[in-house]
């Protein structure tokens, strides 16, 4: 399935459309700034994103209908962008009580190739270990988010045929050798079809922790008994406490008990994501 940047780019490459992006923003608004929505004149091809909906997405919609209406009737001018500062109050039936900018920018064929590379979400790499069915449905949460993923199994003939476009797949025999070519700000899941397999690679990537502490999250799935035993074995190997407390397990939110992989899933990427925001927060921080 095509993302929505995809989606809008093989739909501008036949007809224009207006880009309408949040520029800044200010207090309590729907979206972040980066947001963006595209609007085609035709209404059955409707809009491609959101800049969060209600009537301030309603009233810039029209405004860019509007804009491609007069396109169309003055076919020999080059339409222009504007900008509109927005306040979020009674008016609009949106008491958030912030304010924002929208740019408006009229856009065809001729912007897709720029439009790809200025829209494109920043994407966290992240190392999925283990092929298992938990691992296929982790994969499959994440499609519509922005990861780039590397799936990592010692096994052969263990991943789908079809895969989300920001997969990859790769053999590793040891398969914890896999953690060292790991881009710096990767998250780690680790999942393998064998306790001995997630013992290497945990370890492996406190290794790598104490030499480049480059890594933004280690989540083992498993018991608390089962991390229990791997704390003592770490131990073993030379890792302190407080190495060990760089790697969660169990992994998800607390709280959501399910154990169908797709429950389990929902809530590892959600712990993911908090994880992503924390880890990005603390790298700004001087």
């Amino acid at each position: 399935m095509p993302s929505e940047l995809e989606t809008f780019l093989l739909t501008l490459a036949h007809v224009p459309a207006v880009l309408v992006t949040v520029e800044q923003t200010r207090g309590s608004v729907p979206r972040e700034a980066g947001a963006w929505m595209a609007v085609f004149a035709d209404a059955t091809r409707g809009e491609v994103g959101t800049i969060g909906g209600g009537h301030l997405e309603w009233k810039a919609i029209h405004q860019a209908r509007e804009a491609l209406a007069r396109r169309t009737e003055q076919a020999d001018e080059t339409p222009r962008g504007w900008q509109e500062r927005v306040t979020l109050g009674p008016s609009l039936g949106q008491c958030c009580g912030g304010s924002l900018v929208l740019r408006f920018e009229p856009v065809d064929a001729s912007h897709v190739d720029e439009l790809r590379v200025r829209l494109r979400p920043a994407h966290t790499p992240l190392a999925l270990f283990g092929g298992g069915h938990v691992g296929r449905a982790i994969v499959q949460a994440l499609e519509p988010l922005p990861f780039d993923v590397t799936w990592i199994d010692s096994r052969d003939g263990v991943f789908p045929l079809s895969l989300p476009a920001q997969v990859s797949t790769e053999h590793s025999d040891p398969v914890h050798a896999a953690v060292r070519d790991l881009p710096a700000g990767a998250c780690v899941l680790i999942m393998s079809f064998s306790h001995a397999e997630d013992l290497d690679v945990v370890a492996a990537c406190l290794q790598r922790q104490r030499e480049r502490n480059d890594l933004a999250f280690i989540g083992l799935i498993g018991s608390r008994t089962k991390w229990a035993t791997f704390g003592h074995r770490l131990m073993e190997r030379g890792f302190s406490a407080e190495d060990l407390g760089r790697v969660t397990c169990p992994i998800g939110l607390p709280g959501i008990d399910g154990k169908v992989p797709a429950v389990i899933a929902a809530s590892v990427v959600a712990q993911l994501l908090l994880a992503v925001d924390a880890h990005a927060r603390s790298s700004k921080t001087p």
